[in-house]
Parts: C-alpha cells; sequence; structure tokens
C-alpha cells in the first residue's frame, strides 16, 4: 500500500486527506497542532497522526523517509527544506504554492533523483493553468492562435452570507491578503508593459461583469508577463491576471493603506492605547473632538462616504484596547479577524473567469470560460475543494505511474491537466465555455 505524507492540518486539508483515503492509500497527517490532524483522520483505518515541529528536522526527515509522496500545505518558506528531502529520499513533492526561486534551482536535483516537484496545483494557482491551457491548446489544434488573454479569480462569501459591509470574510489569517495589498503588478495589454506599484494597486481597477454570475471589481495579481512564455502565448499583445473583490473594496483599502494600516514597520509608541487613539496618531491629529471628521479630512473624503462608514463599522474609532502586537498592520490584522471573521456555517464563493481571443485568420473568436461555484451546506468550503483536491487528484496519479514527467513542475502539461479537469467535472466543479464570432 503506497503511503502519502501530509505536512500541515489547516482549513483546506480535509477534502485532500479523504480524497486519497477513500482511493485506498496510506495517508500520515503530521502537524504542529496533533489534535487538528487526528481530527481530519478520525475514523479511517488508513488514517494516522502524529505531531510534528517542522524544525526538527531529524524527525521531518524520518516523516518523508517513509512516505511515498509528500505533501507540503505548510508556509511555502518550508517547501525547499521538504524538498531537498524528497531529493535525498527519492520520493514525489507535492504543494499548491506558487514556485519560489529556490525551488525551481532545485530543478536539475529532482530530475537526477527521477521524481516530480508537483506544484501550483491548487486554485489560484492550478485550476486557472489547467482550464486556461487546455482552451489554448485547443485553440491551436484548430489552427488558431491566442491574441488576448485574461484571467481573473477571486474567493468570496456567498451572496446569503455576505453580510458585512466589506464584502469579505477571513477564514484565515488575514496578513497575507493586507501584504498582498503592497505588491507591485505587471502585465502586457496591446503589446505594451503596464507597470502598477503597490501604492497604486487599489487605485487601478476595473468593473467587469461575469455573465451569469455579477458585477465585480478586478485588479492586477502579481506580474503576469511570465505568463506569456509559460503558457506558449508568443502571438499574444495581452496577457493580464487579475484579483476579483466585491464592489466597494479597492477604494476602501486605498484608503486603509493611505491611512498606514499596511505598515509593519516597529513601532512603541502605542502600548496600552485605543483603535481611537491610533486612529488620532497615523492621521496627526491633536484631539479626539471629531475624529470621525479629521479622518475624512485626511483621506479627502467625505465623512459620511460609505468607505468612512466602513472604517468605522470596523472599530478604527472606538474605545478598544489595541492588542499586544509591535506594528499597525497586525493591530489591523486583529480587528479583520474579528470582524470578518468567517462563521463555521457561512458558504463561500469562487469565481474563476478567463477571457480569450482567438484568431484564426479568417475570423476571430471571443471565448469565455467560467467557473463559479459555492461551498457545501455542513461541508467543506469551495476554496478547500478547489486548492486541495487537484492536488489529491495529482497524488493519485503519481502513486499510479501516470505521470511520467520529472523536475520542478506546474500542472500545464496534458498528462497533467487533462485527466485532474475530468475528475473534478466529475465532482461538479465545472466551467461553462461560451464562444461568439467577432
Amino acid at each position: 500500500m503506497k503511503n502519502v505524507l501530509v505536512l500541515g492540518a489547516g482549513l483546506v486539508s480535509r477534502p485532500l486527506i479523504n480524497y486519497l483515503l477513500d482511493k485506498g492509500y496510506k495517508v500520515k497527517v503530521a502537524s504542529r497542532t496533533v489534535s487538528k490532524a487526528e481530527a481530519l483522520v478520525a475514523g479511517h483505518a488508513h488514517g494516522s497522526a502524529e505531531a510534528l515541529n517542522v524544525n526538527d528536522e531529524a524527525h521531518l526527515e524520518r516523516l518523508v523517509a517513509e512516505c511515498d509522496v509528500a505533501v507540503s500545505l505548510l508556509p511555502y518558506t518550508y517547501h525547499v527544506k521538504v524538498g531537498k528531502l524528497c531529493i535525498k529520499h527519492k520520493n514525489h513533492l507535492v504543494t499548491t504554492s506558487y514556485v519560489s526561486e529556490p525551488m525551481q534551482a532545485l530543478d536539475e536535483s529532482f530530475k537526477e533523483a527521477g521524481i516530480i516537484s508537483l506544484n501550483e496545483i491548487g486554485l489560484d494557482p492550478g485550476i486557472d493553468h489547467m482550464s486556461a491551457v487546455k482552451i489554448m491548446r485547443d485553440v491551436e489544434k484548430k489552427g488558431g492562435k491566442i491574441i488576448s488573454f485574461m484571467s481573473y479569480c477571486g474567493g468570496l462569501p456567498a451572496l446569503q452570507d455576505n453580510n458585512n459591509p466589506y464584502g469579505y470574510k477571513f477564514s484565515w489569517s488575514p496578513r497575507g491578503v493586507v501584504m498582498a495589498g503592497k505588491n507591485n503588478g505587471q502585465y502586457l495589454q496591446d503589446g505594451k508593459t503596464i507597470f502598477v506599484p503597490g501604492r497604486n494597486l487599489f487605485k487601478q481597477y476595473t468593473i467587469i461583469n461575469i455573465e451569469g454570475v455579477g458585477a465585480y471589481e478586478a485588479y492586477t495579481n502579481r506580474n503576469a508577463l511570465p505568463y506569456k512564455e509559460i503558457y506558449g502565448l508568443q502571438d499574444a499583445t495581452t496577457v493580464f491576471r487579475g484579483t476579483l473583490r466585491n464592489v466597494g473594496w479597492c477604494y476602501t483599502m486605498d484608503k486603509l493603506g493611505k491611512l498606514g494600516l499596511f505598515d509593519d514597520s516597529f513601532r512603541e509608541d502605542l502600548n496600552g492605547l485605543t483603535y481611537k487613539d491610533m486612529t488620532l496618531k497615523l492621521i496627526g491629529a491633536r484631539n479626539d473632538y471629531d475624529v470621525i471628521g479629521d479622518t475624512a479630512k485626511f483621506l479627502n473624503i467625505e465623512p459620511y462616504s460609505s468607505t468612512m462608514k466602513r472604517l468605522e463599522w470596523l472599530g478604527l474609532f472606538s474605545d478598544e484596547p489595541l492588542p499586544k502586537e509591535d506594528n499597525v498592520m497586525d493591530m489591523f490584522c486583529n480587528l479583520l479577524t474579528k470582524q470578518l471573521a468567517m462563521a463555521e456555517d457561512d458558504l463561500d464563493l469562487i469565481i474563476l473567469y478567463h477571457q480569450f481571443i482567438a484568431d484564426y485568420g479568417d475570423r476571430k473568436e471571443y471565448i469565455t470560460s467560467t467557473l463559479a461555484e459555492i461551498g457545501t451546506p455542513n461541508g467543506d468550503s469551495i476554496m478547500s475543494r478547489t486548492v486541495s483536491l487537484p492536488a489529491a487528484i495529482g497524488i493519485d496519479l503519481l502513486l499510479q505511474e501516470k505521470i511520467s514527467l520529472t523536475g520542478v513542475q506546474i500542472p500545464i502539461h496534458a498528462e497533467i491537466y487533462k485527466p485532474i479537469l475530468e475528475e473534478l467535472e466529475k465532482m461538479n466543479i465545472r466551467f461553462i465555455d461560451k464562444v461568439k464570432t467577432i
């Protein structure tokens, strides 16, 4: 019986673990909090749990040595450490994270060991790659070429549980989302490279209407330029990857950034203060006579604007004591965690939307491909399913020796994406494709 090691027992791991156990594999879940791991394998004869401090390298190596495939659902900074152990013991590695430069540097070592490091096999990245490349290759087989590609993805509360003024909820630490709000972005538009500095990320957004789904704000997601080569889009003059949020998010986030709430530099002058006190310091006000009016003036917006209402609702003008953190960002994230938490019975929504223009010489086609699904009532979130099930299916393919590739890979090859997309369809995770001649 084949053995799978799952490192990490976070919120997205359950569908992966259940899928592999149902396939008859032995699955060991190793986590810092062993009770979480035990809950994930409870009742399964072939499931086991073990406490692990990932910094205990001897223990980690023993676990990797015992498995056939190691799945790292740890923070991405640990993937290379796990990868080196996989190379040493000639076991495959699977992650849902972007390929980092240190991971890419291990490509030849993985190839020499005859194993694969299969990365970016979640939702975004993951299903976005697979669904897009499938359409691109289909167009090429019909004699066409892709001249424009735009892709958008977002995880949001389902409509019935979209009950806060931000239109967003967190089921994990919000720090990653806040940090991403400082990232630069790049994309290709009509043959020109467009650079978006982090300070303007939430200023340069558009509103797009997704047929049958709704209207959403879209802003740049990292650097889209490498995907021209990765996807083989040599004829494309537009290549864009964006993040979707509910309307109102971008303007509000821009003002929160201007207020200084994305600053993670050390502060020792906030001890013993309240959120209102912190806000007053951030805007340089001398008293709290009109904190809302003074903040609106600082941000150059009306005090009755919806953005100011969101700041007030969040608690930035409250007398709540600040948490024991040493920087403004983490104090801000503490509020986000409290006010925008995903409740246990909340349903989530994921949207993945591609737009293509295909040129066949005598005609052009506008192609859209849309995935919009919500979580299962009293079951798994759709985010956890779409992040972990592609990885689980990929692991199954590896253990059946149906993937011949070695080295550091992402799922843009037919032997990976075709069977995974087919299996996802059986689980009702499917795209709606539409084609229109233009």
